[in-house]
């Protein structure tokens, strides 16, 4: 039986972001963040994206305003929606484990609060700076091979134990996917 919660999440998906804010106001459960791109895992599970198709993106849009203002949650559609994350869910494998979190929040919210455009350097070097990371070696470290082959391995296992969207929890072999499976998967956890 399982002490912890993984969390699958890529910070293309507005659910995960809901779903990661949802995990910042749960003490005492354990967590372990399992990046992964999931354009990729898209393409391993032949499932087009609901951004592509003009009737599901709309009651997306619907969708996480209202489960957003019902748990409080800061959210504003990105109007960049979609960017490639590729090089956001490497900066998560890049950045030392100390200021992961401090990464991924500051990330989450520049997209799905602030409303930046994280497919622009510039705008990524400017939320590096604030998290006093340095850019050049960021953007070195993204590049290196075994950054990418990690985050490949990532969503190749994901995909490979079933996880097929973002975000999703897995505790004792159980998958429980959305944001709104989060107490499913704590409840799991609490009848170990």
């Amino acid at each position: 039986m399982s002490d912890h919660i993984d969390f699958y999440f890529d910070i293309i998906s507005p659910y995960a972001y809901i779903a990661y804010k949802k995990i910042l106001k749960k003490k005492n459960i354990n967590f372990n963040y399992k990046p992964i791109f999931l354009g990729g895992l898209h393409n391993l599970a032949g499932i087009d994206s609901p951004a592509f198709n003009k009737y599901k993106i709309k009651n997306t849009i619907n969708d996480c305003n209202l489960v957003a203002q019902k748990n409080s949650i800061d959210f504003k559609w990105n109007s960049k929606f979609p960017i490639n994350s590729l090089n956001v869910m490497r900066g998560y494998l890049c950045v030392n484990d100390e200021i992961k979190n401090d990464y991924l929040n500051c990330f989450f919210e520049a997209y799905w609060k602030e409303n930046q455009d994280l497919s622009n350097t510039e705008n990524i070097i400017k939320l590096l700076e604030n998290l006093k990371i340095d850019s050049k070696q960021f953007f070195k470290c993204i590049k290196e091979q075994k950054v990418k082959d990690k985050l490949i391995k990532l969503t190749t296992d994901a995909f490979e134990k079933e996880v097929f969207g973002a975000p999703t929890f897995m505790i004792n072999n159980k998958i429980f996917w959305g944001q709104d499976r989060l107490e499913y998967a704590i409840e799991e956890l609490n009848s170990n």
